[in-house]
């Protein structure tokens, strides 16, 4: 019988961490999970299975013994927004911090939650690991790229998602709700491929990665359904679900480029691009790696959201376009 393993998790209240928590610590053979808290105190736990420490990313010394004990880190906090010294501040230097408590407790199984918004803003078509040139946008994406590229250097594992829906995500869907608000128009009638992956989905890919005996050192994974989604279907999709208008009429790129500003404002052509221009990466390395696969299909898997989706756009009062990731 294997070990049972131990496990610290940072971000493991968040979005994707709270759903990686409740995986690992409910099943027939449960892992020791420790989360690293800053400011959300987690759910009580009764069963001895979730240790919390309190600690920062932005503070160093909170962060001494963190590692102690553990044998895998899954590295999934980051700040979204904010300025860019507070972003670095905790995707790069936070990073380097915890890096360097893992290698003094001995600690050589890594896995960070990374972004594709690493990339630069062109088409990418069916891209695999290693094609798309790197070239972050924003001081998020910048400083993000930073603390994957220490994490590779230290022969940990870097998962890409691109979109990410489901219960909890207050970015991508919020967001595509506000650009269709305020630019209720198909563009190039919605032919764009995107790859998206629904958090259940993307927590299991965590979880098993953190149980497998062995993983693969200083590499990059996309994680994403195997096929891409239009951008038609997603859109209609959304709008079903969360019962608001689809688009009407349609205009071409450059016209829509035109009417945004993005024609003159490179972070908001690339938030339109994401909508207009092909973003899907190839995942098959990932879903191969574990012998497994998504567990519905998109239309489905988004359906299980929806119901949070109203509920939180129910009580927004203000938005923004595409979030610059």
């Amino acid at each position: 019988m294997a070990p049972t393993r131990r496990i610290l998790i940072t971000g493991g209240t968040g979005f994707v961490g709270s759903h990686v928590t409740d995986l690992l610590t409910n099943t027939a053979d449960p892992a020791h999970v420790r989360l690293l808290v800053h400011n959300r105190r987690p759910a009580p736990d009764d069963t001895g299975r979730v240790e919390v420490r309190h600690g920062s990313l932005r503070d160093p010394r909170s962060l001494r013994g963190v590692c102690d004990g553990v044998d895998t880190v899954l590295h999934l906090a980051s700040l979204i927004g904010g300025s860019p010294a507070d972003c670095t501040a905790v995707n790069d230097t936070g990073t380097k911090a915890l890096l360097e408590e893992a290698d003094r407790a001995g600690v050589e199984r890594i896995v960070q939650l990374g972004t594709t918004a690493v990339y630069r803003d062109e088409p990418h078509t069916g891209a695999r690991e290693g094609e798309p040139e790197l070239g972050p946008s924003s001081p998020t994406s910048v400083s993000r790229l930073a603390g994957e590229e220490r994490v590779l250097a230290a022969g940990g594992l870097v998962l890409r998602p691109h979109l990410v829906h489901g219960p909890g995500d207050v970015w991508v869907v919020p967001a595509l709700v506000d650009f269709l608000t305020a630019f209720p128009r198909w563009i190039d009638g919605g032919r764009a491929r995107t790859s998206v992956i629904g958090v259940h989905d993307l927590a299991r890919a965590v979880a098993a990665l953190a149980l497998r005996p062995e993983l693969p050192r200083g590499a990059v994974l996309h994680a994403a359904r195997p096929e891409p989604v239009l951008v038609r279907d997603l859109i209609g999709t959304v709008c079903r679900e969360l019962r608001i208008p689809l688009p009407e009429g349609e205009v071409s790129f450059d016209r829509a480029a035109a009417l945004t500003g993005a024609d003159r404002d490179r972070l908001v052509r690339r938030r339109l691009s994401l909508l207009a221009v092909d973003h899907w990466y190839d995942s098959s390395r990932l879903w191969q790696l574990l012998d497994m696969a998504p567990r519905d299909d998109f239309a489905r898997d988004f359906a299980v959201g929806a119901t949070w989706y109203r509920s939180l756009l129910s009580r927004r009062t203000d938005g923004e376009l595409f979030p610059t990731r």
